[in-house]
């Protein structure tokens, strides 16, 4: 039940770093962040950049890229049982602090949800030239948001 996370995606030049909790099963099992069909990360960003949604991985690194997106997750590892965040224990964090320090385009850091911001809450002090922003999940099971609520919600990621 120890789960581990990917790589950051790591665009040159990055201006914004969006930061999950830990990659779902499906996910895991396919290598690729945010796999989970019903998980609306993807759909948002596709609509708020204007680009027609591809499923292509390749296509989604590059929308990342071109608009100089960092993407990981606070999470290097953890125990959890299923995708729930709410299940996650033990967790050892990935080095955000060093990445942030490596990379000083970076200017504002978004938590794709509230276990994300906690997460970092609990390992990390927040650096006071950088803007930190928790957003509402885009987990399917965050139903309490339709898509359309979270594009008015995620469209702060623009500038």
């Amino acid at each position: 039940m120890v789960k581990q996370s990917f790589p950051p995606v790591l665009p040159t030049l990055p201006r914004i770093l969006i930061l999950g909790s830990l990659p779902g099963d499906l996910s895991l099992a396919q290598q690729q962040y945010y796999a989970h069909p019903q998980n609306r990360f993807w759909k948002v960003l596709f609509r708020l950049f204007e680009k027609d949604f591809s499923p292509d991985y390749g296509a989604r690194m590059r929308l990342l890229h071109t608009h100089g997106i960092a993407l990981w997750d606070v999470c290097a590892s953890a125990i959890r049982p299923g995708s729930m965040d709410t299940a996650i224990t033990d967790v050892i964090p990935n080095a955000i602090d060093r990445l942030l320090t490596e990379n000083p385009s970076i200017q504002s850091v978004f938590f794709n949800g509230q276990k994300a911001q906690k997460l970092f809450d609990k390992h990390f002090h927040k650096e006071e030239h950088l803007h930190y922003i928790t957003l509402p999940s885009t987990s399917p099971a965050n139903a309490q948001f339709s898509h359309d609520r979270l594009i008015q919600h995620w469209q702060i990621i623009k500038g």
